[in-house]
């Protein structure tokens, strides 16, 4: 099948080498092209040092010749470029082509869902998937063992990228949940980043068990309120790729959010990672759609005002502990429902 896969990232150039390995033609797209340039000439991109591309990838900056025979289309570019490259490709990429999103976060400004920014610009009709869980780039780039969900409302549509991607290091599971599936790919880098939080501050694995677990209930409670499943988020796509994403050294989030905790403001953090940190758009896409939702959620809006009104950590941090007093589950019922 000829597959395109549009953003040329880490991530893009890993899911590119995959596609490639399953016997796909592949052409990779990037906006940019500086960044095809040297990985056309060096073969290797610079996010994944010691990891070869096969000159059986076709590359391109030109979007056109990108789509124009692409029977499936891989969105993998950082969440704010999302809905420039799906309007892009308007009238370009055949009705008939899936679109599996890649691409982790919610839109900042709009607090989007990436498959409703695509189906809203692409129209019902096109098939359409969200592919998410823990995947690193660098690992799955060098075939270590790996398990995601691809997720569509049409189930025929999650088990077709479950063909085009699976393999013998690649497993992906299908699901029809697609708000959670979404949803878990972008709160978990809010979590992570506030992981690194509490590293930068010195504090240990107590600390970081709590975060994680009680980041994972408030997006279990988000997700149910938007028409997702609780069952989702226990799964590869939630507790998976939360656990990964807060404890690796591979998570952008938690390298700047250690830095933040150090005490280095979140701009410079950004800044000194030195690529996208998915978690600091998604902590004002949480912030907002928790208000909107009416869902209580405090960690996720105690990572809003570190990092966007400069709010101390440690304080946001006191402030977290200082919570009045409840119940685990305040409705007597147990957290997930499998």
């Amino acid at each position: 099948m000829d597959i395109s896969v549009f953003g040329c990232g880490a991530w893009g150039t890993a899911i590119a080498l995959l596609l490639s390995e399953n016997g796909h033609d592949v052409t990779m797209w990037s906006k940019f092209q500086n960044e095809i340039d040297v990985i056309r000439e060096t073969r290797e991109n610079p996010l994944l040092k010691g990891v070869e591309v096969p000159g059986s990838i076709n590359l391109t900056s030109d979007l056109f010749q990108a789509a124009q025979n692409a029977e499936a289309a891989v969105i993998a570019v950082p969440s704010y470029a999302v809905r420039e490259t799906v309007e892009a490709l308007r009238g370009r990429v055949s009705t008939g082509s899936v679109v599996i999103c890649m691409s982790k976060g919610i839109e900042k400004d709009t607090s989007c869902l990436f498959t409703g920014i695509i189906k809203s610009i692409l129209g019902d009709e096109q098939p359409i998937a969200a592919v998410s869980g823990p995947t690193h780039a660098e690992e799955v780039a060098r075939k270590i063992p790996t398990a995601c969900v691809a997720a569509s409302g049409d189930i025929s549509v999650a088990e077709q990228v479950q063909n085009l991607l699976m393999n013998d290091y690649f497993r992906v599971y299908t699901s029809t949940d697609v708000i959670g599936v979404e949803l878990g790919a972008a709160l978990k880098n809010v979590i992570a980043l506030c992981a690194g939080v509490c590293d930068g501050l010195g504090f240990g694995d107590n600390t970081m068990a709590m975060l994680m677990t009680r980041g994972l209930a408030e997006m279990a409670e988000l997700c149910v309120k938007m028409g997702g499943r609780k069952e989702t988020l226990a799964g590869l796509a939630g507790l998976g790729d939360l656990i990964v994403t807060c404890i690796s050294r591979h998570s952008r989030n938690r390298r700047a959010g250690t830095l933040i905790g150090k005490g280095i403001s979140a701009p410079d953090a950004m800044a000194q990672v030195g690529a996208v940190v998915e978690g600091y758009y998604a902590a004002k896409a949480a912030y907002d759609l928790s208000n909107r939702m009416s869902v209580d959620m405090p960690i996720c809006r105690e990572a809003y005002y570190v990092l966007y009104e400069g709010k101390d950590p440690l304080q946001a941090m006191k402030d977290l502990m200082a919570r009045e007093r409840k119940s685990e589950h305040e409705t007597g019922e147990e957290m997930w429902v499998l």
